[in-house]
């Protein structure tokens, strides 16, 4: 099995495409699976090596994610990485069980969110971490543990959250056996300075183990915010083509950070991602068929490439 180390090279960025799980998560429609399979395939084909497909909830709850172990079976057909959310340990033995490349658990930096978001205890979610990591042990699969800790910039319950609590929670999470670390401005309180701050820390606290940043776009700051996570030492950044997504915790906010926009962001400060710009636009219109009444965002789509470039991998 793959370390998270190579996965997540340190002094490179890895861009992970979340529009198959967090984008869809509040939608009201929702794409087929075999157009879920067409996006993944002409993703790949535009250079996208890192997607996340899904949840590990109930159907009944979340029939969007009904379909979450073809998707993973369709990523490794490609050769590309795939990972899924697990909320509980039965969503982490079946995503053992369905040969994820990556399991993420959510541990929220407020014991508000965790009780509204989740029922449990941040203290249970960690335990959470290590649970996960011993199935993944057991299993024959051995996927990695992703351990994101949501409102890491502040909350739309509790308010300002405090670095060192989430300093203290990722250690906890490094002690449960976590293979990474995440970070997500859930609901877009956050501006550069406080990114580049608690990325670094992070950064300094991890060490080989690779940091992650999950940034929403909710009040316009994710692109800067990107950018300031790069410099100060991130490995990975995630974002949703067309921006879909959003938190139910921050109602009329906009979603996730705009993959095309990420890409554009990290070639023009010299971060090569090896994606295809043209091509990776021109998946949106399998949104715009599949969810023609969801609000597609992104600059990169609205002003187009700059002419006379070059924006092919």
């Amino acid at each position: 099995m793959i370390s998270a180390q190579h996965l997540y090279p340190a002094g490179q960025i890895t861009l992970r495409e979340v529009g198959l799980r967090d984008g869809l998560q509040l939608v009201r429609r929702f794409p087929s699976t075999e157009a879920k399979k067409q996006w993944l395939r002409q993703e790949y084909a535009a250079g996208v090596r890192h997607f996340e497909v899904g949840s590990f909830l109930p159907a009944s709850r979340m029939p969007q994610f009904a379909d979450v172990r073809e998707l993973i079976d369709e990523t490794a057909r490609l050769g590309a990485w795939s990972s899924a959310l697990a909320l509980n340990e039965r969503g982490a033995m079946d995503a053992c069980a369905a040969g994820v490349d990556e399991i993420i658990n959510v541990i929220s930096a407020t014991e508000e969110h965790s009780q509204a978001n989740m029922r449990r205890s941040r203290a249970d979610a960690v335990e959470l971490v290590r649970r996960s990591k011993a199935l993944s042990a057991a299993s024959d699969h051995k996927p990695l543990v992703n351990a994101g800790i949501a409102m890491a910039f502040g909350c739309s319950i509790a308010g300002e959250v405090k670095p060192e609590d989430v300093l203290r929670l990722a250690e906890g999470c490094l002690e449960a056996g976590a293979d990474a670390i995440g970070v997500a401005d859930t609901v877009g309180f956050a501006g550069p300075t406080q990114v580049a701050a608690l990325t670094r820390q992070l950064v300094d606290l991890c060490g080989d183990i690779p940091v992650l940043v999950h940034l929403h776009d909710t009040r316009g700051m994710a692109v800067v915010n990107a950018a300031a996570a790069i410099d100060a030492g991130a490995r990975a950044l995630d974002g949703s083509l067309g921006g879909l997504g959003g938190c139910p915790f921050a109602p009329g906010a906009t979603g996730n950070a705009v993959f095309e926009d990420l890409v554009f962001l990290c070639e023009r400060m010299g971060v090569p991602t090896g994606i295809d710009l043209a091509a990776l636009i021109a998946v949106r219109r399998i949104l715009e068929t599949e969810m023609p009444e969801e609000e597609l965002h992104g600059a990169l789509a609205r002003s187009g490439l700059p002419p006379r470039v070059k924006w092919t991998a």
